[in-house]
């Protein structure tokens, strides 16, 4: 019996890669396909090469270079789980030498800090909020629109208002509060396995400042001018690698694992915690994983000059068109 090939698209969503992920894999040669049209150069798989496809994906996830990776598919199954083994405790020992170097370079730019003024500018906000459920059963995102407090939480698992309580902690009594939420749900669970959680992305705006409380995959934005910048940087794996280089953009879009998450609020998390100066005309918004995970191009919807309210709107609709398989929340805060 002939095996039926599949198409470059067919096998894409079957391996859960994009097909110019796998035309990467063809041209380093990690993953060729058995058969190429020799006349419209069109790329075929078999059903078999769905094992060595996600191999490469799970390897280079976990940051893997594509020569060892070409290593580990040469190797007989028990030479390239030794082969994973010490490429990862070199990257163990890596990292332990990192953090003495970190620790260091911390407490030196902490010297240097000079003192901070405070400044009296206040700012009129204009606040635009969409908040769908998309093609989840439950709604498990949270939102606080406020003058002075615009926030988004994700939450996940069992506990479908986790993130509501969470931003309801978070407005009462800050961080430590937020966390106290979560830490009371995870002790029905086990600490290693809690049944429900969430991420958190807080902007608390006093005068001419925006102070950022930041963990998990939510973003803030700043749109200045015509410009667009990511002000927080995502806690997930795929987001890491893709930071520094070992995962192609196209990889990280369409990585199985894209949104698998490395810092949620947990008890003794460590929140990325900033602050942004703010200049009359700035737009701050706020999105959860929903949105900017199925938005290409969000930037030219968040630059548009038209009111707050219209811009959450209108992105709101671009999520509901892409299939919206996730719950989806944006705020929009204009600044006058």
């Amino acid at each position: 019996m002939t095996t039926e090939l599949l198409t470059i698209g067919d096998f894409a969503r079957a391996s859960g890669l994009t097909p110019k992920a796998l035309r990467l894999y063809d041209d380093l040669g990690l993953l060729r396909p058995a058969e190429v049209d020799p006349s419209s150069g069109y790329r075929r798989y078999a059903p078999e090469q769905l094992g060595q496809a996600r191999l490469v994906a799970t390897l280079r996830l976990v940051g893997m270079p594509l020569a060892r990776i070409e290593e580990v598919l040469d190797a007989p199954p028990a030479v390239a789980a030794r082969l994973v083994e010490a490429y990862w405790l070199q990257v163990e020992h890596d990292t332990s030498s990192r953090r003495d170097i970190v620790a260091v370079l911390v407490e030196e730019l902490e010297s240097e800090e000079p003192s901070m003024t405070t400044s009296t500018d206040t700012f009129r906000a204009e606040i635009g909020t969409s908040h769908r459920t998309g093609g989840r059963a439950q709604q498990q995102d949270a939102l606080i629109a406020t003058p002075g407090l615009v926030a988004v939480a994700d939450g996940f698992g069992e506990r479908a208002d986790l993130a509501t309580a969470v931003l309801a902690a978070f407005e009462s009594g800050g961080i430590e509060a937020a966390v106290a939420e979560v830490a009371a749900e995870i002790a029905d669970s086990l600490p290693e396995a809690p049944t429900s959680g969430t991420t958190l992305t807080a902007v608390t705006i006093a005068g001419a400042t925006a102070s950022v409380t930041h963990v998990g995959d939510g973003r803030l934005w700043l749109v200045r001018g015509h410009e667009v910048r990511q002000v927080t940087h995502d806690h997930t794996v795929v987001a890491a690698l893709l930071e520094c280089g070992q995962l192609t953009a196209d990889e990280a879009r369409s990585h199985p694992h894209r949104s698998l998450l490395n810092r949620a609020l947990v008890p003794g998390v460590v929140t990325d915690d900033l602050e942004v100066r703010l200049q009359p005309g700035d737009r701050l918004v706020l999105t959860t994983d929903g949105v900017h995970s199925h938005v290409e191009d969000l930037a030219s919807l968040l630059v548009s000059p038209v009111p707050a309210q219209q811009v959450a709107d209108e992105v709101g609709d671009v999520v509901a068109a892409s299939g919206e398989p996730d719950n989806h929340t944006i705020v929009v805060v204009d600044l006058t």
